[in-house]
């Protein structure tokens, strides 16, 4: 039975499989959204946009304010969240260790003044309201799906005494 082979069903079923499926769904919506962010039309004002600032004026789906800058950190946490998917472990740290991310995000650009060079991402404030939900929503993930957490080898003879 040892050397049959895993199927993906099997797979899922493992502690931790849900875990680590909403961790490549959630990475597959960031490169999307990353590449959508570079496609003309879905991104309006698209000849607006720039490397990073305020200045730039293009907007994903004409709500987003977006950059090049942005769209590569979108880019980034899709790329990272699928290497990390892996366990369930280093799952859960990306949902919740991103998820706190975006809740610092959230706080910067409600913080910053929209017109100013501290707002190099570049935000508006339907991104802040956007990475707020996506912090609540990937800490809780992170937080309430299941997944083995890794006992520390021997752990168990121990609690037996």
């Amino acid at each position: 039975m040892a050397d049959e082979p895993v199927t993906p069903d099997a797979r899922e079923s493992r502690p931790g499989g849900a875990l680590r499926t909403v961790v490549r769904l959630v990475s597959v919506v960031f490169l999307l959204v990353g590449i959508l962010g570079f496609v003309p039309g879905v991104t309006t004002d698209y000849d607006t946009m720039t490397f990073a600032g305020h200045e730039s004026r293009a907007e994903l789906f004409g709500i987003f304010q977006v950059s090049v800058l942005h769209n590569l950190v979108h880019l980034l946490y899709g790329i990272v969240g699928l290497l990390m998917s892996g366990t369930a472990g280093r799952a859960r740290a990306y949902l919740v260790g991103g998820g706190v991310v975006y809740l610092l995000l959230w706080l910067y650009g409600l913080l910053i003044d929209k017109e100013s060079g501290a707002n190099f991402v570049p935000l508006n404030s339907a991104d802040d309201w956007l990475h707020l939900a996506l912090g609540v929503g990937m800490v809780l993930l992170g937080l309430v799906l299941p997944g083995r957490t890794p006992r520390t080898r021997g752990a168990h003879r121990a609690a037996r005494g």
